[in-house]
């Protein structure tokens, strides 16, 4: 007995100065033990009630049945080549060449339920001198539309269609809108199918571009493509803040700027559509342009700010009123004027008829003049400028 404790002794003796050897020279011979990983896991009802975190399903939820696919046909006249007419090459060739003089052109986009009446809003450059237009709605149903009224102007147009139960989409309110909120692009980019895609404001007031003749757009990195026209641009609540209308790109594609037609603007086109068939804007007769800093020093301006008039119709508001070629407006109505595209804003948003202070700078001094504000024409106007 006692001999067997003897090994028993050496043996663990001999066991704890290897495994001490080991330690000290060679560990990674050792066994690690096995490693435990704590994972933080979101409890499912809490997702379930709060959307996630990072999520906007709800305001996707809440905006998405109200954008509709817009599909729209129209015939193309094509010129007949004067060869196929002739005797000889239709004695050899016969009739194989024959075809209809007519083609029809398809195109696609989208637009914005915006009442449960079945009024629908897209841009005007979607529903253009389409003979057919066929709504698809997120739900899966189909309508044909019939054109309420269109707006070149603004880009804007409304379509009817004659539906039940229709999701109306909710209007945010456009003057709380902030650079640097996020916003959501929804509608049928390359006609894949209802899309969403997520930027944020990058810019408001956008102006200059030539695209429509009354600019004021929200800029957005959120990804938009052709398609995407008339589809809806929504606040983090799902809210229409804005109708997605152009895109500057050099491929075709998204290039991460966007441009969007502000929904109060929107709101305002789409009443008058809908109440008139059509669009009355204020016009007083006038063509103006920015002042350059070289400009403002000639006419010895502090600030370039105001729209120098160039010419002004003969017979219209402003020359009744006596403005006059080289003046610079500066105010209109008691609102200031900063540029050319602010100019035509505020015109535009005056009722023909009324009698409106203007102040423009002449030689240097302010004067008031009192125009009656006219009705803007359909088509344009020729500017005459004063003769010498």
């Amino acid at each position: 007995m006692k001999k067997l404790w003897l090994i028993f002794a050496q043996t663990t003796t001999i066991g704890l100065a290897v495994w001490f050897l080991l330690t000290l020279l060679r560990p990674g011979m050792l066994p690690k033990p096995a490693e435990v990983v704590t994972l933080r896991e979101t409890i499912p009802e809490a997702v379930a009630a709060t959307g996630g975190s990072g999520s906007y399903r709800d305001a996707v939820r809440h905006a998405m049945p109200a954008v509709v696919n817009i599909y729209t046909s129209k015939a193309v006249r094509t010129r007949r080549h004067p060869l196929l007419d002739d005797p000889l090459f239709r004695r050899f060739f016969g009739d194989r060449f024959d075809g209809p003089d007519n083609q029809r052109t398809s195109s696609l986009g989208s637009g914005v339920i915006v009442s449960e009446r079945g009024y629908i809003v897209t841009n005007n450059h979607v529903v253009e001198s389409a003979d057919e237009i066929q709504v698809a709605l997120a739900d899966g149903r189909t309508a044909e539309a019939k054109v309420v009224g269109t707006d070149p102007e603004s880009d804007l147009a409304v379509i009817k269609i004659e539906l039940g139960n229709l999701p109306a989409i909710t209007f945010g309110q456009v003057e709380k809108l902030n650079v640097g909120d996020v916003v959501l692009a929804i509608g049928n980019p390359f006609g894949v199918g209802q899309t969403v895609t997520m930027g944020i404001v990058s810019a408001l007031g956008r102006t200059g571009f030539g695209i429509n003749t009354f600019e004021s757009f929200i800029q957005t990195d959120a990804a938009i493509n052709p398609g995407n026209s008339g589809g809806a641009l929504v606040d983090a609540q799902g809210n229409l803040v804005g109708i997605n209308s152009a895109i500057y790109s050099r491929t075709g594609g998204s290039m991460g700027i966007g441009f969007a037609i502000p929904a109060s603007i929107v709101k305002q086109v789409m009443e008058q559509i809908i109440r008139e068939g059509s669009v009355t804007r204020g016009w007083v007769g006038i063509e103006a342009q920015d002042l350059t800093p070289e400009l403002a020093a000639s006419f010895k301006l502090d600030h370039p700010e105001g729209a120098l008039i160039g010419g002004v119709v003969r017979g219209g508001p402003a020359d009744k009123a006596g403005i006059k070629p080289g003046d610079v407006l500066i105010s209109i109505d008691g609102k200031p004027i900063p540029d050319s595209a602010a100019m035509l804003n505020v015109i535009a948003g005056l009722t023909p008829g009324q009698l409106t202070e203007t102040r423009v700078l002449r030689n240097g001094k302010q004067q008031s003049f009192k125009v009656k504000i006219g009705k803007r024409p359909r088509f344009e106007t020729r500017i005459l400028e004063e003769e010498e």
